[in-house]
């Protein structure tokens, strides 16, 4: 069963929101992962007029989840949710994650998203919260994140252990996201079960993406397995 999945830092939606909804709204994408979405006053609302924009809907996330926000076209559809809050350092930024298990034909997986810490020595317990979460699952995962690390980082490793690096998997790591202005690191990824096959993938790198945020969208198509 094919899906379109975008994983994407919106920067706080603090960039071109037009350029941001035309972008994603021009990848025609089935699930949308986004790292820093609405997560204070009047969260629900903005989230809600965040997917409208894409020409989507909200399946979970926002506030409970730290910002992270898991959007869906009407072709899925969402079977639960749940939120995720990392333990909080002291004097540092309170981060979490989100999860949604989802089915799209006979096709069903979990969509999973988190921002880990700039912090190198917050990261690690945070990856490994994260990690917990997706292992939890019970039906193949695709989990897209902004780790604020490169794949030589622990982190990285915690999070990706077992699962496909779409980048990888498509040949294509060379792949920078960030930042639009100097693109240097590649620190967003998507990874997903072993049993997804990766058709394609890319980072859009265009004018308008340069305008909509500070990290490039990940673009992955998959094939998912079936159940029938």
């Amino acid at each position: 069963m094919p899906l379109r999945v975008v994983s994407y830092n919106i920067h706080g939606q603090r960039d071109d929101t037009a350029a941001l909804a035309a972008v994603v709204r021009a990848a025609t994408p089935d699930v949308v992962i986004v790292q820093e979405g609405p997560r204070r006053f009047r969260w629900r609302q903005k989230s809600a007029t965040l997917a409208e924009s894409f020409g989507l809907v909200v399946a979970a996330g926002g506030l409970p989840a730290l910002g992270n926000l898991l959007l869906t076209s009407l072709r899925v559809r969402v079977l639960g949710t749940r939120c995720q809050r990392f333990p909080l350092t002291p004097g540092r930024h309170l981060r979490g994650a989100a999860y949604a298990d989802c089915r799209v034909g006979d096709a069903r997986f979990t969509l999973a998203g988190s921002h880990l810490s700039t912090d190198p020595t917050e990261r690690p317990a945070q990856a490994a919260e994260f990690r917990r979460g997706l292992d939890a699952a019970t039906s193949p995962v695709l989990a897209g994140a902004d780790l604020n690390e490169g794949p030589d980082g622990p982190a990285w490793a915690t999070v990706s252990r077992g699962l496909t690096d779409a980048a990888v998997a498509a040949d294509r790591a060379d792949r920078l996201t960030y930042s639009c202005a100097d693109p240097r690191r590649r620190i967003d990824a998507l990874f997903v079960d072993p049993r997804i096959t990766v058709v394609d993938y890319d980072v859009v790198d265009t004018p308008q993406t340069r305008r909509a945020s500070d990290h490039f969208p990940v673009l992955v198509d998959l094939l998912l397995p079936t159940t029938g």
